[in-house]
């Protein structure tokens, strides 16, 4: 997709946090929701460190994902990630691998 697609998408994704009539969220105040949304951006960048990938946000409207190399692309929603980091390196990558869930804990408990 182009930049500009990604721009002008508008297309929420399901675990996104929306303040709109009739969507559930906690996160009622714009603040809030980057907020969450740097949460995800941080928890998918520890699962995608063991792939040797980067992912950052991008204007809030999408994500930018990127290898070691500079190589990047621009990742539409959290659910596009995972088979665009597999294309970026070539081989299956898997956030429920178990390896990954245990790196994951240990950071998380220090």
């Amino acid at each position: 997709m182009c930049s500009l697609c990604g721009i002008l998408g508008g297309n929420e994704h399901w675990a996104d946090a929306v303040a709109r009539p009739g969507v559930f969220t906690r996160n009622h105040e714009r603040v809030d929701r980057r907020r969450e949304r740097a949460r995800r951006v941080s928890a998918a960048n520890t699962i995608l460190s063991a792939f040797a990938l980067q992912l950052s946000d991008w204007q809030g409207a999408s994500f930018l994902l990127s290898s070691r190399t500079g190589k990047t692309e621009v990742v539409e929603d959290l659910g596009h990630l995972w088979p665009a980091a597999e294309a970026m390196i070539g081989r299956g990558c898997d956030p429920l691998d178990e390896a990954i869930i245990q790196r994951m804990e240990r950071q998380r408990h220090g």
